[in-house]
Parts: C-alpha cells; structure tokens; sequence
C-alpha cells in the first residue's frame, strides 16, 4: 500500500511570525510518529531554517519549493539543492504551475532542476497538469505526456524512490473549482499507466500521485478515497490550521481504513 502523503505549498505567503505560528499549530496536533501518513510543508525560502527548527523532532518535514540545477556559484538570486540540504530540507517542488505559466519555465528547465534535485538527495515532487482550455479541448493527456516526457527526461528507474508526482489541474489552482473524484481518478489513472509503459508495474505500483487543486477539508476524504490518488498538494487550505489539519486527519483516517 502506498503511504499518504500530504503537503502544504505556502507559495508567496506568510511572515516569520505567521509561519511559526501555523507551524507550531500543525505540530501540536499532528501525530510525532505518523507512520501512515507523511506530512510536507513548504514554507517560502526566508523561513525555510525558521520553519525547519519548529518542526524539528516532529512527524512533519520541510520542502522548499523550487531549486537551481547548478551547484553553488555565480548566479544571482538562485538556490542550490546543496544549500536546500544544509538547511535540512527533504524535499522540493518542480513544475508547479505557477513557474511553469508565470515564469515561463520549460519542460527542459524542470528536467534539469529534477536531475540536480535528485543527485543530491531530495525528495522530487513533480507538478503536472493541463490548462482549462486544454482539458476543454480534450488535450489533458496529450498534456501530461509531454510533461512527463519532458520532466523525466533521461530519469533512471533507480530514482523513483526519491520521486512524486503531482497533478494538479492548472483551471482548479486558486479558482474555487476542483476537479470532481471521477476527473482526478482518471488523470491519476492516465499517469500510473504512463509509469507502467514508460518504467514498470512496479514502479507504477509504488510511486505516489498526489491530487492538487483547490482541497478542502470538505472535498479531501473523497478525493483521498480514489484508488489512484495517494495524497494531497494543498495550497489555500494549508496556510490555515483550522483546514489543513483535517486535510491531514483525512488522509490518517483513510490509512487505517
């Protein structure tokens, strides 16, 4: 059975103090040793150690949300995996959607990012997913293909213990609209049968794929239940406790199920 895995994209939010204030409320109420459930939190790259620190000891690790694909040198205003790992990061975001539309990122600067992100020993989740106009046109697949393709370029078998894979439908990311359990099921199904043509059963077997796009604690154990859904990419709903905290019950209480 694949492992819950759960996770905050604070994205551009938060001050130090509300930070630490939503983290230390995350860590009161969030089992220290959750075996069922891995639970992420991405804070933005200014608190990453403050947020490190809170967490520390608890059942809750720290992601950054993106990286460079060069090591440690000149080039201003980047972040190297190295320094992700100094800090005690465990994971990072690539693709998300917001880099891929708003900063222009390409399937080739992701790939580059995952290789680098791999190499160093962090944990890859790997954004994918369509536009509204594409899904509208009947493109979701022939979207999530490239990207897979593109993002997974050159990608050993080996590394997918270090890899997840996020769909997060760029019409339901901070619009209110969430795809219903039947579209996420199917575009979770599209990418395990990807991994199984492109890897293996066994890695499709084993590599989790998270929904993402607008989960709530009211949408999150349906979406949850869903064969092929195996966590949660929250944005909104994770800079407050009082939703992600039963996003997170959710996925706990679906584990024991």
């Amino acid at each position: 059975m694949r492992r819950f895995l759960v996770a905050g994209n604070w994205k551009m939010n938060t001050t130090r103090e509300s930070g630490s204030q939503l983290t230390q409320a995350l860590v009161k109420e969030v089992p220290t040793e959750n075996q069922a459930v891995e639970i992420l939190v991405c804070p933005p790259f200014p608190y990453l150690t403050t947020i490190g620190e809170i967490v520390n000891a608890s059942g809750i690790g720290v992601g950054a949300q993106n990286c460079y694909h060069e090591k440690p040198g000149a080039f201003t205003g980047e972040t190297a995996t190295e320094m992700l790992s100094d800090i005690g990061c465990r994971s990072v975001l690539l693709g998300h959607s917001e880099r891929r539309h708003i900063l222009k990122e390409t399937d080739s600067d992701i790939n580059l990012k995952v290789k680098k992100a791999l190499a160093s020993g962090l944990q890859v989740v790997l954004c994918v997913g369509e536009l509204q106009s594409e899904r509208e046109s009947e493109q979701t697949e022939t979207v999530l293909n490239t990207q897979m393709t593109g993002g997974l370029d050159g990608i050993d078998a080996s590394a997918f213990d270090q890899i997840v894979i996020a769909y997060e439908p760029v019409w339901a990311i901070g619009t209110g609209l969430t795809a219903s359990p039947d579209q996420a099921e199917s575009a979770h199904q599209y990418l395990r049968n990807w991994l199984k043509e492109h890897y293996s059963s066994e890695i499709a077997d084993a590599t989790r794929i998270l929904y993402g796009g607008s989960v709530k604690p009211d949408n999150a154990r349906e979406l949850l239940s869903q064969e092929n859904v195996d966590g949660a990419l929250v944005g909104g709903a994770s800079l407050k406790p009082e939703q992600f905290i039963p996003i997170i019950q959710a996925a706990i209480e679906l584990s024991a199920s």
